[in-house]
């Protein structure tokens, strides 16, 4: 029951996560953030960039996205891999591992 949880929540979060990244307008500096950096008044941060990056990609602006972060077509590929893995429900074969 904890397996299928987890599994469903990753899910959920990966799904909410994108959505918040393609809603938001990446070139505006007012935007809320939850990044600890960006609180403590750091400029630069990776992870930050990365969501630029894939907000960018949901708009289309290519060459902001790997002006942001160059790895952020790499990730939006692995993240929606993900979730499809995650939707479909298959196992992989570290999860029979575990058990």
């Amino acid at each position: 029951m904890r397996k299928i949880f987890n599994r469903y929540f990753e899910l959920i979060f990966w799904i909410v996560a994108l959505a918040c990244l393609a809603f938001t307008n990446p070139a505006g500096e007012s935007h809320f953030s939850l990044c600890p950096l960006k609180a403590f008044g750091i400029t630069w941060c990776p992870g930050c960039g990365l969501g630029h990056a894939i907000s960018y990609l949901f708009h289309g602006d290519i060459k902001n996205s790997f002006h942001a972060h160059w790895l952020g077509v790499p990730v939006l590929v692995v993240l929606v891999y993900r979730i499809c893995k995650l939707a479909i429900g298959h196992k992989y074969r570290f999860d029979k591992q575990g058990q």
